[in-house]
């Protein structure tokens, strides 16, 4: 599933990209995929120009000139590859759609522009949506409602943190870094990073936490998170960002993946376990229960 790491390098790109273009032409070939009655797409979405591309959590807003916007949310297999006759940038699910010839059998929506440009919205699994709403119903949507705050702001102190934490005390540190209510965006690659990274066992409950490590784990999903948008994201294959580059997170990664090999901390042998019914990465030394 694309992180929020991935989510904030698809906004990057597509600011970089698709900003005053005018949409001329949508077609889609699942109606889940793109669940928007005709009137509204002929009347708010074409000839319509892309003002702004935003994230929230893991999903993405498109807004239109029209006082509406396109949410996007990409769920377990969704892609979005903008083609034009100079550039290429695809992000999301790692398969060969993001470098393979467009439109192909994943195919859900394609969205064309005046130039003769084209994003392309790919979705193998068809869990993925892109939703057509006035810009100011967005917040009201469910997933809105819910989501926790986003770790990278500078507004969201390491006290705030903690503090959203404490309402889990009973629940294991991973199973609540995992809960998208708690905050915002931390997937299971970057959780298992963090916890290395702040020396916490995954399993260890919420309300056993002392203050430091609360600092400690916030400084470190902030630093992970930061690295993965940095470095393009987490895929290790078939990436490709606004510039024609692979992602490259993988290659940083220090225990995600990495069972059989040593700590890069205390050369103990890292291990692959079940936490909150994910499989969890960590070195058994450095991350005592």
């Amino acid at each position: 599933m694309p992180e929020l790491p991935e989510v904030e390098t698809v906004k990057r790109g597509l600011n970089k990209l698709i900003i005053g273009r005018k949409i001329t032409a949508v077609s889609s070939d699942n109606p889940k995929s793109f669940p928007n009655s005709p009137g509204d797409v002929d009347n708010f979405l074409i000839s319509s120009t892309v003002e702004l591309v935003r994230r929230r959590a893991k999903m993405l807003m498109i807004d239109l000139s029209t006082g509406y916007t396109l949410a996007i949310h990409l769920k377990m297999t969704g892609q979005l590859v903008f083609v034009d006759n100079k550039t290429r940038f695809g992000a999301g699910h790692p398969n060969d759609s993001l470098i393979s010839q467009l439109p192909d059998k994943s195919t859900r929506v394609i969205l064309s522009f005046d130039d003769d440009s084209h994003l392309y919205f790919n979705d193998q699994r068809k869990f993925g949506w892109m939703k057509l709403m006035p810009t100011l119903e967005v917040p009201n949507l469910p997933f809105m409602q819910k989501v926790g705050p986003e770790p990278l702001n500078d507004e969201f102190t390491a006290e705030q943190f903690a503090d959203r934490f404490k309402r889990r005390a009973r629940t294991s540190v991973k199973a609540a870094i995992l809960d998208q209510s708690v905050v915002a965006g931390v997937g299971n690659i970057y959780a298992d990073e963090s916890l290395w990274g702040a020396k916490i066992h995954p399993s260890r409950l919420v309300g056993s936490l002392s203050e430091v490590e609360f600092k400690d784990l916030y400084d470190q999903v902030r630093f992970v998170m930061n690295l993965s948008i940095e470095k393009g994201g987490s895929t290790n294959r078939n990436y490709v960002d606004a510039e024609g580059k692979k992602g490259s997170y993988m290659d940083f990664a220090n225990v995600f993946r990495r069972e059989g090999q040593v700590c890069p901390r205390c050369g103990t042998e890292i291990i692959k376990i079940k936490v909150a019914g994910r499989g969890t990465h960590i070195c058994p030394l450095c991350q005592k229960i």
